[in-house]
């Protein structure tokens, strides 16, 4: 096909994909039906605030009343059954991060759902990355000195994650081996009561996103030690990443998307899609989403679930190195 009528045919699909969206977001507009974000995690946590956000720019994007719905409870397993309950009716979506999608079905027998048959990948639209932190109690500032000080306590100390079997978990595991330190991963029912034991200085320190981290670090109410990922963090230009300190192989990073019930008619995922472009490009919207840690970045539908399908290889064999047995 000639140059010129390549260019008209991709203009074409183009239009014809923003139409249909477009069309999608007025049905669903002129049915008066409330859309439901269904989170997996206690208000007041990082994907809950990032849930509010969102929801609070998307109602006019869709035409449409949104509201987030919080289902707390075992790393956000709840909310993802609630998702696989729902009607694909494209009135219920679900944030979440890698952990519920990704990692859940890695190390739980029966989790509930199947994201491969029971959800359909809607779009993506930042990815983060997990930090190390020392709560205000801990007297290192650098990771280095946290290594020197779990020595002194007799090479044994408590590390707070905001689930149990989720990738903070499993780092705990490879920092204690590789520094050999008796670190104990105590899981918890998400970020916000983890945090809130470390900023009481109730455990010494805690894995969990940047976002959930980020604000506190800034107000020097904790410190964040190490993030993992391939570069250092916007938000957090002075702190290392764990590659720098020696321990390698924690590069890829996790993402921030939505989900649907299967079943949920093509239209209605390219209308919330378009939707969720438009608003994620909102300078308040981005400014925020970045200062909270994210890396703001736009996935269509078939590129995060090949995000997602490479995301899980590379946990899975991470998992089963540590001869970690799902329960």
């Amino acid at each position: 096909m000639p140059q010129p009528a390549r260019r008209r045919a991709l203009l074409a699909g183009v239009v014809l994909a923003l139409t249909c969206a477009a069309g999608a977001t007025s049905a669903l507009a002129q049915s008066g039906k409330t859309v439901r974000i269904l989170v997996g995690f206690p208000a007041g946590g990082g994907t809950d605030a990032i849930a509010r956000l969102l929801s609070d720019k998307l109602k006019d994007a869709l035409g449409a009343p949104v509201i987030v719905e919080n289902r707390p409870g075992a790393g956000g397993q709840l909310a993802a059954q609630a998702l696989k309950a729902a009607a694909p009716d494209g009135t219920t979506f679900f944030i979440s991060h890698d952990h519920t999608i990704s990692i859940l079905p890695l190390v739980t027998k029966n989790p509930g759902f199947d994201p491969a048959r029971d959800f359909v990948p809607v779009a993506g639209f930042a990815t983060f990355v997990n930090a190390f932190a020392a709560s205000g109690g801990t007297p290192a500032k650098r990771f280095d000195e946290y290594v020197k000080w779990v020595q002194s306590q007799g090479g044994k100390s408590a590390v707070g994650v905001p689930a149990p079997a989720s990738v903070p978990e499993f780092l705990v595991k490879v920092i204690g081996d590789k520094y050999k330190l008796d670190l104990v991963a105590a899981p918890y029912r998400g970020s916000a009561p983890l945090i809130g034991d470390m900023l009481g200085n109730q455990i010494p320190a805690g894995v969990a996103s940047v976002p959930e981290f980020v604000e506190h670090h800034k107000a020097g109410k904790l410190r964040v030690l190490a993030v993992l990922g391939g570069a250092r963090q916007p938000a957090l230009p002075d702190v290392p990443t764990f590659a720098e300190l020696g321990l390698a192989g924690f590069e890829e990073v996790p993402y921030y998307a939505f989900f649907a019930p299967a079943g949920t008619p093509q239209p209605v995922i390219d209308g919330f899609g378009a939707a969720l472009a438009k608003v994620i490009e909102m300078p308040e919207v981005r400014n925020r989403l970045t200062s909270l840690g994210l890396a703001v970045g736009y996935m269509p539908q078939q590129q995060l679930a090949a995000r997602e399908r490479a995301y899980s290889q590379v946990w899975a064999k991470i998992i089963r190195d540590s001869g970690f047995q799902p329960q």
